[in-house]
């Protein structure tokens, strides 16, 4: 049995690369989640930044943006301040850490195909943080260092 453990303690000891990932992804949305939360004009900002894309997103994105995300900007604006800084939160904590990997991921795709960019842009950052975020999904980023470690065996979906 000891050696069991001993291997459990090695297995953890080296994915700590993952939950450096983890908690420095979680840093970075947490910081620019807290920035649209002190900016009172971040709806305004964020019509203006998708009306100025309209021309350059994808083509299956431009009559979402135009009947669904302009008319609504202040929610819109409201679920990306909130699910940037909720997504920092998790992934900095390690909590439910798969399903804000999965959300985030999506949001990230929503402004990658807004703004057009292809996947190999130079200056596509946010296909870099999709590949990240799905990464960290796949990987059961949250298995290690984190909350979800310790609530798994009660909450079995954490696991």
């Amino acid at each position: 049995m000891s050696s069991l453990n001993e291997f459990s303690r090695k297995k953890t000891a080296n994915l700590w690369p993952i939950t450096v990932l983890r908690v420095y992804t979680g840093v970075f949305f947490l910081k620019y989640g807290y920035g649209k939360l002190t900016n009172p004009d971040f709806a305004d900002g964020l019509a203006g930044f998708v009306s100025g894309n309209l021309e350059k997103c994808f083509g299956f994105m431009r009559a979402f943006l135009e009947s669904v995300v302009l008319p609504n900007s202040a929610l819109f604006g409201f679920m990306v301040t909130w699910g940037e800084l909720l997504l920092g939160v998790c992934l900095i904590l390690g909590l439910a850490t798969r399903y804000a990997a999965i959300a985030g991921a999506f949001m990230v795709a929503m402004f990658w195909f807004t703004k057009g960019q292809s996947l190999l842009d130079a200056q596509n950052h946010d296909a870099i943080w999709f590949v990240i975020l799905v990464t960290l999904a796949a990987v059961h980023a949250g298995r290690v260092h984190s909350l979800d470690a310790k609530l798994a065996k009660r909450y079995r979906f954490l696991s």
